[in-house]
Order: structure tokens, then sequence, then C-alpha cells
């Protein structure tokens, strides 16, 4: 399963559960290693990473994770065998 499936698996599942998705479509302009989704529902906020089986997350991307874990936010890096683990989350 390709990132681009994996994230409208996500998409589906934040419909069906009640959250706010949003993502970069172009991340030209966008800080470098931000990551892929920001998933927002009463009361809380998730920051994903979305990488295929064999993705690497590179430096940039790692050390976003580390900062916003260093600012207790709930961060995940996803992948398409965590669907099960992603739908715990997000319901």
């Amino acid at each position: 399963m390709s990132e681009r499936d994996l994230r409208e698996q996500v998409r589906s599942l934040c419909k069906v559960f009640g959250w706010r998705l949003a993502f970069t479509q172009y991340s030209i302009r966008s800080p470098k290693g931000f990551p892929d989704l920001v998933l927002c529902r009463p009361t809380r906020v998730v920051y994903a990473e979305l990488k295929s089986e064999k993705g690497k997350v590179t430096p940039e991307q790692s050390a976003w994770l580390e900062d916003l874990r260093a600012c207790r936010q709930e961060v995940y890096v996803w992948r398409p065998t965590d669907l099960d683990q992603i739908a715990a989350v997000l319901r």
C-alpha cells in the first residue's frame, strides 16, 4: 500500500470517528519534515507521519516528531500494517 492509499484509509477512519484532518497537498513551501497529517477532535490533536512499509523517516521528519513529543503532543509514524492501531487511536 502506498502512502497515498494509507492517507485515504486514515481519511476514511477520520470521517467515521469524527476527526478533522489536515494535510499539505504540495509541500514545496512547507517546513521540511513537518508531519504528513494533523488530526483534531476535541480534546486531542494527533500528528502522524505516513510511511510505506519500507519507507524511512528522514532526519528532518525525525526532528519534528521528537520536538512535538517533547511538547507532549500525540505523535505517530503509521504504516499500512498499523491500520488496526490507527483505528484504535481514532476510535
